[in-house]
């Protein structure tokens, strides 16, 4: 882990030989030759990991080539199996006919993602990580030329959003977060109600997010990690609580040294949306305020807040309340109706309006298949539909409602800058500190 970034890379970029020959050896109607398909590495080979791969696995234009994780296999009690070797073995199932004419080697397994982004026979990077590892293994992908699909929240810090941004911008790489809602008709056809002006002046808007966890959500003592996991890894750059199954696989999200709790976990959906039909993509508020946080009576497992209320104000007179005190979904109440979705449901003051065959005046960016989006955009080099940018700015509120709970007060917030009107709010909201040698 002390090895420079540039020793460690030199070592390792010649490692790994072309797993795809050429077009000529292998083509299946319908599916393009090996060799002009996106090759394609999953660094995170657990729940989402392995539910994004089977997703890319689907896509005729893609192979997966390559998985990472820092646990080489696990087996739950129901016998489902996680690491970079159940990757592996889903995708060589998929591939099975091309290993057989020999017209695919197979799938790498690493466990060190640095490996895994060095090699130039890999396009594309999906990072399906906790939300602390987000941030450094995107770095790592994108300063290696390649483009990202990354789960969302877009990073764990606020700092880390705005510098992968910044280097996706610069290098003009494809990016994707897993915000997936935007791929989906119902949530569309809500923004463009909102945005076609169909409510009239938008005045507020409800996001409604899940209730966070009092109570232990598994085996909750202290024990030795399980020999197929290196947990020092697993916890890199954050601090090295002592291993609890409990805030391991999946419930890592409710410990604030690895996740941001069900706030953070799931502002990138419902307040991405918000956002959406707000017309803020690149903006953001310019109040924001905690109020009404309660935690956990004991927070040595679990310290991320079980209810929380984050009030904003927006430049044009709009407030939003992100809440779980909120109807899960999205709510925008205007001068003349509202409208409102979630998963599985759409619904409005006007039913005309959430009709497939209605046109509203106000057409967005249409996908329909987020994973296909993506490989769209690697192909042509256009911006996906949930890029960056905007990817951060959605989940900003998030960040500024712990900054403003952590010093007590209610936030100023220039979008434009991303700066707080108080300097201590501000040198915490850019604070970054990592563990060991791990630096973004």
């Amino acid at each position: 882990m002390k090895q420079s970034r540039r020793a460690f890379l030199g070592q390792t970029a010649a490692v790994a030989a072309p797993l795809i020959v050429p077009a000529s050896v292998f083509g299946k109607a319908g599916r393009p030759a090996p060799s002009n398909r996106i090759t394609m590495g999953v660094i995170g080979c657990g729940g989402m990991g392995l539910s994004n791969l089977g997703q890319f696995l689907g896509k005729a234009e893609c192979q997966i080539v390559a998985t990472c994780d820092v646990e080489h296999l696990r087996e739950s009690k129901t016998k489902s199996r996680s690491g970079a070797l159940a990757g592996k073995e889903q995708a060589e199932k998929k591939y099975a006919d091309e290993m057989k004419s020999g017209a695919f080697k197979g799938v790498d397994t690493y466990k060190d993602f640095r490996e895994l982004c060095a090699r130039k026979d890999i396009q594309a990077v999906v990072v399906a990580t906790p939300d602390h590892w987000h941030a450094l293994a995107s770095m790592e992908a994108l300063k290696n030329g390649k483009d990202v699909y990354c789960e969302k929240p877009i990073t764990h810090l606020f700092a880390e959003g705005r510098a992968i941004a910044n280097e996706s911008e610069k290098r003009k790489a494809v990016w994707q977060t897993g915000s997936q809602q935007r791929s989906e008709f119902a949530f569309r056809r809500a923004a463009e109600i909102v945005r076609s002006g169909l409510i009239g002046k938008l005045k507020h808007v409800d996001v409604g997010l899940p209730t966070g966890h009092k109570q232990s959500q598994g085996d909750a003592k202290v024990q030795e990690p399980p020999a197929s996991l290196d947990y020092d890894f697993w916890c890199g750059p954050s601090p090295k609580l002592p291993y609890i199954p409990a805030r391991n696989h999946f419930h890592w999200r409710w410990n604030l040294a690895y996740g941001g709790g069900q706030l953070m976990d799931w502002i990138g959906h419902h307040n991405d949306i918000g956002h959406w039909g707000m017309d803020e993509d690149l903006g953001g508020p310019v109040e924001v305020e905690a109020v009404d946080f309660t935690w956990s009576d004991d927070k040595t497992l679990y310290d991320a807040p079980v209810d929380y209320d984050v009030r904003c104000l927006y430049a044009s007179g709009v407030t939003t309340r992100i809440s779980n005190k909120n109807t899960m979904g999205t709510k925008w109440t205007g001068s003349d109706g509202w409208v409102y979705v979630t998963r599985g449901k759409l619904e409005a003051s006007n039913p005309e309006w959430v009709k497939k065959e209605f046109t509203p005046a106000k057409k967005l960016y249409t996908s329909d298949d987020h994973r296909k989006n993506f490989l769209d955009c690697v192909k042509s080099r256009e911006k996906a539909i949930c890029h960056a940018e905007l990817s951060h700015r959605s989940i900003t509120p998030g960040h500024l409602a712990y900054v403003s709970l952590a010093t007590g007060k209610k936030l100023k917030w220039d979008p434009k800058t991303e700066t707080c009107d108080d300097a201590a709010a501000q040198k915490l909201l850019m604070k970054l500190e990592y563990r060991g040698d791990w630096k973004l």
